[in-house]
């Protein structure tokens, strides 16, 4: 069996993560809306001798190839359950930003789960790879499915979501990463002593969604990780406001950063807001994407 099988998979943004107190096994109940962009990794698994993960493309030196990546413990967990020898060599050809809070890592995990499933011709129901997403990684289901979902949980459980229309954004990539836990830790810090609310997904967020509505979405954006991110790498809000100064209808940090992403009314209007993302000096690169976006995918 020599034939390779590749796996195109979406990055996303949180069109709104509304965050817990901590929970006692440290996690924090999430209420996360999810869109998929069109900024993809694309994942390769081909049979091999061994186990092993290759990487190309931008940041692919900070990829790890190891059996910590993503990727690899997708392989490991899928063949476990089936009784197959784990043997792949795994390539992915990176093209979401590295640490950027656009879960990127998960992407590569549920992409090579079901590059594996495919290669393996296992027969695993989707219920089985969600599944077996769920114990990799909180933000790997969604990367499975794509499109538009409501995460709640750790953001593992998910529900379609329906939106009306294409929505256009530009993300700017900044310079090295942030640590999702001490992204979170510093949530924790920043909320000591006060009345967390419980997490619960927007009305108005979800009703512009439905209807295709730009500038509606643009009001209701949201991000209650923004603040520690911002405490912890302060150069963002030059980022922010560089965007919203070029025309953006709203800005916000991706996820846990340090990826910030601008939603703007059009296609045209997303060339503007990334070119003068570029020209302020505040990122690395700025990247346009609609949204929503297919899931993982077979090509």
């Amino acid at each position: 069996m020599t034939r390779s099988v590749t796996v195109r998979v979406p990055a996303k943004v949180n069109a709104q993560l509304a965050v817990g107190a901590a929970r006692p096994d440290g996690f924090h109940d999430l209420a996360n809306v999810f869109l998929a962009v069109g900024l993809y990794d694309e994942v390769t698994v081909t049979p091999a001798d061994a186990l092993r993960v290759t990487c190309s493309g931008p940041d692919a030196a900070q990829v790890p190839l190891d059996a910590t990546n993503l990727a690899a413990r997708a392989a490991i967990a899928l063949a476990a359950r089936h009784g197959i020898a784990p043997d792949v060599h795994i390539h992915i050809a990176k093209d979401i930003p590295v640490a950027g809070g656009m879960a990127g890592g998960s992407a590569d995990g549920a992409a090579a789960l079901l590059a594996c499933d495919t290669l393996w011709s296992t027969g695993a129901s989707q219920e089985e790879l969600l599944e077996i997403c769920a114990e990799l990684g909180s933000d790997v289901p969604f990367s499975l499915v794509g499109g538009a979902a409501l995460g709640v949980g750790r953001g593992e459980r998910l529900t379609p979501v329906e939106v009306g229309g294409t929505f256009h954004w530009v993300f700017a990539v900044a310079d090295g990463g942030l640590s999702t836990p001490a992204v979170y830790g510093e949530f924790d810090r920043l909320t000591a002593g006060t009345d967390v609310p419980e997490p619960a997904a927007s009305p108005a967020l979800l009703s512009a969604l439905r209807k295709g509505d730009a500038t509606a979405l643009a009001d209701a954006l949201g991000n209650d990780l923004q603040a520690a991110a911002l405490s912890l790498r302060p150069s963002l809000t030059d980022t922010l406001a560089a965007g919203t100064d070029a025309g953006a209808l709203a800005a916000l940090v991706s996820g846990s950063g340090p990826t910030t992403a601008f939603l703007t009314a059009d296609e045209e209007s997303a060339h503007k807001v990334a070119d003068a993302l570029l020209a302020s000096g505040t990122c690395r690169s700025a990247r346009v994407a609609p949204a929503p976006a297919p899931g993982a995918t077979v090509v």
